[in-house]
């Protein structure tokens, strides 16, 4: 597509659940009251998710379900529908996946953040892609829904950052329509485990999962890098992703049919 008929792309930002999330549009409502509607839609969603995920509000459900104030009947019907998806993603991963993980005192405290992150978005993501005829990249923390509404227009180019050095890009990947997910530690430290040993992962510095979801790319994502040398050959097995794994020597490789 041309520079002279490429629409116009407005962006918004906010900072919900501890993180920045920023959005771009493109297309018929870029600049309308309907694009603003929507985006204030998904800005609410993710504080709705946040007062009921956080694990850093004690008066969260997740929270006072963790310290058995209340069961999972009592709370909202999206905790079990997490918990359920923690779930098979843990049998899937062979336990390195996990809502549950030892906290300070070695008690298995109740955390399913790395659900949340995603499968928020992807909610929040509704109001926006109702939108008739207007392109979507909505992201948080470098996590994204991306949807192009016109087949005529580009796709979203999404660059991939280098772990061993923020300043410059590893890849820089083309998403039409779907997800794409990085977990690593460079911005958040050392906060992913294998939740078998309660250890960080070692071997591996970043993993990058492309796919047609928000919440199972991000949960595979985490779950790969938690693997860590055992990344690549469970992300290789896991059917529709593609993707980027970065070693800690460096080395870049690919998984899936066209990554």
């Amino acid at each position: 597509m041309s520079t002279a008929t490429r629409p116009r792309t407005t962006r918004q930002v906010a900072h919900v659940m501890g993180m920045p999330i920023s959005l771009a549009l493109r297309g018929r409502h870029a600049t309308t009251a309907a694009g603003e509607r929507a985006w204030l839609e998904a800005v609410a969603t993710l504080r709705d998710v946040d007062r009921v995920f956080s694990t850093y509000r004690a008066d969260s459900h997740v929270s006072r379900l963790d310290r058995g104030e209340i069961g999972l009947a009592e709370c909202p019907p999206e905790v079990a529908e997490v918990l359920a998806i923690g779930e098979v993603a843990r049998v899937q991963s062979g336990g390195a996946f996990d809502v549950r993980r030892p906290d300070a005192t070695g008690r298995l405290a109740l955390d399913p953040s790395g659900v949340v992150k995603g499968w928020a978005v992807e909610r929040a993501a509704r109001s926006l892609l109702r939108l008739e005829d207007t392109d979507v990249c909505l992201s948080a923390g470098g996590d994204m829904v991306c949807h192009v509404a016109d087949p005529h227009r580009d796709p979203w180019l999404v660059g991939i950052e280098d772990p061993h050095d923020p300043t410059r890009v590893v890849a820089r990947v083309p998403v039409r329509e779907g997800a794409i997910a990085t977990s690593g530690a460079v911005h958040r430290g050392a906060h992913i485990v294998d939740a078998r040993t309660g250890s960080t992962a070692t071997g591996v510095a970043q993993v990058t999962v492309v796919g047609a979801d928000l919440t199972w790319a991000d949960v595979d994502a985490t779950a790969a890098y938690a693997l860590g040398a055992g990344a690549l050959a469970w992300l290789s097995s896991r059917p529709g992703r593609t993707g980027l794994v970065v070693w800690d020597d460096g080395r870049c490789e690919t998984f899936g049919r066209a990554a």
